[in-house]
């Protein structure tokens, strides 16, 4: 993968580390590779943090799966806070590695109080979570994972992918959330892009979001009301009940970021997530507002 130079007006400056992963989730959008890459990549990421603006609001650590890197992710969150100490850094993982506490301790102090740790809840029925990661006990090693990261004073952003093998259980998994993982910072309901694994198993795992808009609302209803962070990304304004629309976030980076014709003359554009590039096809259901 080609990385795109750090872009202080840019909203995705991230550090891509790894196109592994030990999980095979069905819907991800950049299916992972058998590769040798880390070493090349963590070289590549040191210049990177070095000529890193100093005034760099977030720096994202993706993948694939960046706690692969071991030692090397503490060195290079370690390098991100010597180098830029008032930078929020955004690690997106499947949380799998932190059940080992002492690697958690240690990654959470490299990385100060601005560390934020995204991790995907995919149901909180364990099955169905280890379906749709692709890997047998992911569900119960990520969630002793997100308690040494809760133990350990780091923010969690925990993420819902939505897709046909959940949706029917969001309102459940909310509840969920609320008696076992309160701690969360806040809770994200993500659009799918209609690309990767996501095409390949089309079939089980593709749902348009106006069908699922009922059970969606519903869960988010719940969590607001318990006065969580709830926050919706990827779904267009216009596909949202209006009273929704405020949780909703402009949350497609903006390499990957479009509107079609039919937004052009919609008054709520410039507040509007837009749609992915990357999608083979954009949402069932958009219209100008």
């Amino acid at each position: 993968m080609i990385q795109r130079d750090i872009d202080i007006k840019s909203n995705d400056n991230t550090l891509f580390t790894t196109s592994q992963c030990n999980n095979r989730c069905i819907m991800c959008c950049q299916p992972p590779l058998v590769t040798d890459d880390i070493e090349e990549l963590y070289k590549e990421n040191i210049k990177r943090i070095m000529q890193a603006p100093k005034d760099l609001p977030m720096i994202g650590i993706t993948g694939g799966e960046p706690t692969l890197l071991g030692e090397k992710l503490i060195s290079l969150v370690s390098l991100v806070r010597e180098q830029l100490p008032n930078t929020e850094i955004h690690i997106l993982s499947n949380g799998r590695a932190f059940q080992d506490g002492e690697y958690t301790m240690r990654l959470a102090q490299a990385g100060g109080e601005k560390l934020v740790v995204g991790v995907p809840f995919h149901s909180d029925y364990y099955k169905d979570h280890d379906i749709i990661a692709g890997c047998k006990g992911a569900f119960n090693e990520t969630m002793i994972g997100l308690y040494n990261l809760a133990g350990a004073g780091v923010c969690i952003e925990l993420r819902i992918v939505m897709n046909a093998l959940n949706y029917k259980r969001f309102y459940s998994m909310a509840q969920y959330i609320h008696r076992n993982l309160s701690f969360v910072g806040w809770i994200a309901f993500m659009g799918m892009e209609y690309v990767g694994y996501a095409v390949k198993h089309s079939k089980n795992i593709w749902i348009e979001p106006i069908e699922y808009i009922p059970e969606l609302t519903s869960a988010v209803k719940y969590l607001s009301e318990w006065k969580y962070d709830v926050n919706i990304y990827n779904i267009p304004l216009c596909l949202l009940p209006e009273q929704y629309r405020r949780f909703a976030q402009k949350s497609i980076s903006d390499w990957k970021n479009k509107f079609i014709e039919t937004c052009s003359t919609c008054t709520h554009k410039h507040d509007c997530c837009g749609l992915f590039s990357t999608s083979i096809k954009p949402y069932e259901g958009l219209k100008s507002l």
